[in-house]
């Protein structure tokens, strides 16, 4: 069947009949499909007439037996699908969470599962009757129009609006596994080259992301000196040029640390996110006086809606506990230009 106008439809279809029409493509059956509605299979009918009435072309090809789904039903069905799926989780979520506390937040993968997860049964044993909802993502999310109440965000200070609380800096350093600098002890730059090195592998493509790169590390400590105990490094006066055993590059920096627990090579790690690793020895800091600043900062960015809220307080007041502790855990002292936005 293919229906023709002179003057195609413009309007949106309405959205009503496409639980219907997922049903029956799911099953290539009216039958089954009207039987999972709780519908007659004549209504299903009906439902699916309209549909093709409203797009302006058949989206099956009925058959005696069966039925098939048209070039323009397979494509109606890749967005109804997710459409509806969306739909019903956020639905389900609503259901769950009507008449309860919640406070939902947004922020990169490698954050929540390092910093911010392992401390999170403290608060929710200080506070039970808050429901938390992280949602990780590496795209930054609007908080004027979305759903998430704060964002935990990784950037420079000038990127970040007066709003924005400075949780703690960073700096990049030289870890590995213990067992990994037993049989490869790092006493020296120059002994890296015993090792596969580990590093971003996105960050020469992405603007101030190379701070995470090996050479810049070198760049700054690369002397082929020994780093002398209680002294800071200096930066040489030509960098040294490191062959290592092999290179190892990872998206997250979750992967990176893993790789380096799991003794495969040596990563260059933020600070903020092996700081507990360090101090529980599962990780060792080899050159721990050749510290690498960052420009790079963490950020906490409230939505506006979201500021009054008790939960919300409650949340933000224990996440900055946890960021003073983390300050101190790294020596963290900000920049002059952010010390005003220190809690």
């Amino acid at each position: 069947m293919q229906l023709t106008s002179s003057h195609p439809r413009t309007r949106p279809i309405a959205a009503g009949h496409l639980r219907a029409f997922e049903a029956v493509a799911r099953h290539l059956n009216f039958r089954a499909a009207a039987e999972e509605l709780s519908l007659t299979q004549s209504a299903v009918s009906r439902q699916i007439q309209a549909l093709e009435d409203e797009v302006g072309t058949a989206l099956f090809l009925r058959h005696t037996r069966a039925v098939e789904l048209t070039s323009a039903g397979s494509q109606l069905l890749r967005a109804a699908a997710a459409a509806l799926e969306r739909i019903d989780a956020s639905v389900r979520q609503i259901r769950q969470s009507a008449g309860r506390k919640s406070v939902a937040i947004t922020t990169w993968a490698s954050f929540a599962s390092m910093w911010l997860i392992p401390r999170l049964e403290a608060f929710q044993r200080d506070h039970p009757d808050i429901d938390i909802r992280i949602d990780a993502t590496d795209n930054a999310v609007d908080l004027a129009t979305s759903d998430v109440d704060l964002a935990l965000r990784y950037a420079v200070p000038q990127a970040m609006p007066a709003s924005a609380r400075r949780l703690f800096g960073e700096q990049l350093t030289p870890v590995a596994s213990p067992w990994l600098l037993k049989t490869h002890p790092i006493k020296n730059i120059e002994d890296l080259s015993t090792c596969a090195l580990i590093e971003a592998g996105d960050a020469h493509r992405t603007r101030h992301l190379e701070w995470l790169t090996w050479q810049r590390w070198l760049d700054t400590f690369g002397t082929p000196t020994a780093v002398v105990p209680g002294k800071r490094a200096r930066a040489p006066s030509r960098p040294a040029k490191i062959s290592p055993q092999r290179w190892m590059y990872f998206n997250y920096a979750s992967q990176i640390v893993q790789a380096a627990l799991t003794g495969q090579g040596v990563a260059l790690a933020r600070l903020p996110l092996v700081a507990e690793s360090l101090a529980s020895g599962a990780l060792v800091e080899p050159l721990p006086h050749a510290r690498l600043d960052s420009p790079l900062a963490y950020w906490l960015m409230v939505a506006p809606r979201s500021v009054q809220r008790p939960e919300v307080k409650a949340f933000c007041d224990w996440l900055l506990l946890q960021a003073a502790a983390t300050r101190q855990a790294i020596g963290d002292v900000p920049d002059p230009d952010t010390v005003d936005q220190m809690d």
